[in-house]
């Protein structure tokens, strides 16, 4: 299969489609990789496609997306790019164990789009999630984390609110 090809070959993109192209990657770690490629592209639209094949292939092999945990915390970082990268990166981000070496450049990156009223809600509630997994391993963020989501969760949408309380109530 030609991942790429099968991305862009439909004016919209599908969950069959989508899912097609994940079960396939899922086959073996080249073709993974090949997914992945197509995911970091500077390439708008192909990105984007990728973006959530590459989700649902986490889903069902997680082990595949672990050499690229590196690509997914600097996608968090990226601009210019379609928010369904950065929401898909964030979150397979909360589901995954992350290794040492991303974790202070994942904290940074989560609290800035977390305190960023601009990005899409659903990238920040996963940035909690990444926030709090990370706070049972640094406790010392977890002050940080409750005085900024008690000074801010009666100023945000229902969405964001509801995970902010959950994670309030367990830190």
């Amino acid at each position: 299969m030609d991942i790429r090809h099968e991305l862009l070959a439909d004016p919209y993109q599908s969950k069959q489609k989508a899912t097609q192209v994940a079960m396939y990657a899922c086959t073996s770690e080249e073709a993974f990789r090949h997914l992945m490629h197509c995911f970091e592209s500077d390439e708008y639209r192909l990105a984007q496609r990728a973006a959530y094949s590459v989700s649902i292939a986490t889903h069902e092999r997680p082990e595949l997306i672990r050499p690229y945990i590196g690509v997914l915390v600097s996608q968090l970082k990226r601009t210019g790019i379609h928010d369904a990268v950065i929401r898909n990166s964030a979150r397979i981000l909360q589901d995954v164990t992350i290794p040492d070496e991303f974790h202070g450049e994942l904290m940074d990156a989560a609290f800035d789009i977390v305190a960023n009223r601009q990005i899409a809600i659903a990238i920040r509630t996963f940035c909690l999630t990444i926030l709090f997994n990370l706070s049972k391993i640094y406790p010392e963020i977890q002050k940080e984390l409750r005085v900024f989501l008690e000074e801010s969760v009666e100023y945000e949408q229902a969405a964001f609110q509801s995970r902010a309380r959950k994670i309030l109530k367990r830190i």
